[in-house]
Formats: C-alpha cells, structure tokens, sequence
C-alpha cells in the first residue's frame, strides 16, 4: 500500500529530462512524494509524481517551486555537460553548473534539505589513476572546471551535501530519450555502420539503473561528503564499445579504434579517470557493478524492442523473445 503523500518524505529532481534523473525517478519508491523539474512536458504519470515546467534559471521561480514543495532532498543532475559546448561557451557553462548549484544550495541551506551533485570523473587531470575521494581535483576543460566549482559550493552545507561524483554512465533510457552513449552506439551497430571508441581514455563506467538506486540511497540517508559512483571495471572507450558490440551481438570489425587526431578541434579530456568506488561499496547497500553485468540489463530490452535473437550470414534475424525477459530495472 503507498503511503498517503503528506507521510512521504519530499524529493526535488533536477534536469528531469535527462538520461540520469530519468533513472532516479522510475526508481523512487514509495517512501518518496518526487518533484520532477524540467523545461518540457511530463514524460510519464503515476502515483507520487509530479511535474513541474520551468526554467530552473529563473531563481525566483524557482524559490517559489521550492518553499510550496518544502523537499527534505534534491537530487540535482542538470547540467550543461556537452564538453566541447561549455569549452565554447565557458560563461554559460558556469552560468548553469556553478550558478544553478548555487541557488539549490542557499535554498536548502536555508531550510535544511540535503542537497546531492552529481559531479563528474572528469574533475581529475587523468595522470594519476585511479582516483579516491580525497585526491584534489584538477580539471583540464571548462566542464570540469565548472563541476570542480559546484563542488565547492556543495561542500559548504556541510552535513547537508553529498558531491557524487559520476563515472561515465552507461545503459539505455528509462525515461525519455536521454543522453545514452550506449543507445546511439546500437543504432549505429543496428545499421551496419562502423562507431569508434578511443584507446587513451579510461573510465570505469556505471550502469544507469545502479546509479538511480545509489543516487536515491544518498538523498535518504546520513551520507554527506564526496562519493565516487563508479562500476568495478576499468576499460578504455574503445575497450567498451568492444563489449558493446559484443553483448548486443554485433560484428567486432564493426568496431574502429580512435585517437584524438581522428577529431581535431575538440576539448582536451584527461586520460584515465578511473575512479576508487571502495567508499561507495562499503557504505552503500546498492552494489557496483562490473560492465559485463551493467549491460546484463540492457541486453534484453534491446532484443525484445528491435524482435532480433542473432545475427547470421550479414544480417540480423527475427524470432520471438518472451517479453518477461525484458529487464528495465533489477530488484535486489
């Protein structure tokens, strides 16, 4: 039975529409009365969702929004995250990363809701892998420069803040479209087109289904401080993209490997991002998982939306897979 919703406890998600909220918000259960916060339409309706369109620039809307729904937490996951977009246009970037953290936390600040950032691997230079909580940050892009910013304004509420600081994430919608590498990459595979994956750069990416549960466990409980959410595999992206292909039973050869001359003109990136998750496994209930097991969940989604079980003599072939395979989002 769902408790009444005045029992619930309150919680705000930003960037709604996005590829991460996506996952926080299929996955908040019962215990949660969920604010969803974005520029578009509601993506879904159900019990203990509600919807609300603004622009959440507007610092008096939004303070408005936020004294009516009272949260006990805010999940906040809207960024401007297009790298080579906020190397362009770095005034805006930290308009909207550092300057929209920052009315999120004078706003709980003062009225004592916990705020969690998701934050991102990038922060670090990538010379000295892999990297634990405590290891200072040193952005080599104006993204993570403005990420490294929001930080600061989070570790200042103290007990209030958590910094969860994101590996690349994995996996495919659960709302909406989202910003799914892994979903652009099958319709590349799907049609018959080649997708690169480079060599020098290595994260240790999370499977979007874990990283709602986690991020959902660090709004409800005691937790404060830097968390880093990553998964138990350490791969280059041309390593990933392998698996993908792989998994998802396509061609290798259809898989190319990149280096940075192959795009000239984009942002530096750091080398190797590999996070410590020994923090997060330990003081957490959700599990990290490996890569192979993160894309587990995937799989079956994919093979009952597309209909095809194998590819065989050049192409793909069609037969019935059972729907209950379907595995948008795990229990236990």
């Amino acid at each position: 039975m769902l408790a009444p919703m005045s029992a619930r406890k309150r919680l705000i998600v930003t960037g709604a529409h996005g590829f991460v909220a996506g996952s926080v918000l299929a996955q908040a259960g019962a215990e949660w009365e969920a604010h969803a916060l974005g520029r578009g339409e509601a993506l879904t309706q159900r019990e203990g969702l509600r919807w609300h369109r603004l622009d959440p620039l507007q610092s008096g809307r939004l303070a408005q929004l936020f004294h009516e729904v009272r949260p006990d937490a805010v999940i906040h996951t809207a960024a401007l995250s297009d790298i080579d977009y906020c190397q362009a246009h770095p005034e805006l970037a930290r308009a909207v990363n550092a300057g929209l953290t920052r009315a999120l936390a004078e706003l709980c600040a003062g009225t004592g809701a916990k705020l969690v950032l998701c934050s991102t691997d990038t922060v670090f230079d990538g010379e000295h892998a892999p990297y634990c909580e405590e290891d200072p940050p040193r952005p080599v892009n104006s993204y993570a420069q403005t990420k490294v910013e929001a930080e600061q304004i989070v570790s200042q509420l103290g007990a209030q803040g958590v910094i969860a600081r994101l590996a690349l994430v994995a996996g495919l919608p659960v709302l909406g479209a989202g910003n799914s590498f892994l979903a652009r990459m099958l319709a590349a595979l799907k049609d018959g087109r080649t997708v690169g994956g480079f060599t020098h750069e290595v994260r240790t990416p999370i499977d979007v289904i874990t990283l709602g549960r986690a991020l959902l466990e660090l709004a409800a409980g005691d937790h404060h401080g830097i968390f880093h959410l990553a998964g138990n595999s350490r791969l280059s992206r041309f390593e990933m993209a392998q698996q993908i292909a792989a998994r998802f039973r396509f061609p290798l050869d259809l898989v190319v490997a990149q280096t940075p001359a192959s795009l000239p003109g984009r942002a530096p990136r750091p080398r190797d991002v590999s996070l410590d998750n020994r923090k997060a496994r330990g003081q957490l209930k959700t599990p990290m998982l490996s890569f192979a097991d993160g894309l587990s969940c995937g799989a079956p989604r994919f093979f009952v939306e597309e209909g095809y079980s194998r590819w065989r003599g050049g192409k793909w072939l069609r037969s019935r897979v059972r729907g209950d395979n379907l595995c948008l989002l795990r229990t236990g």
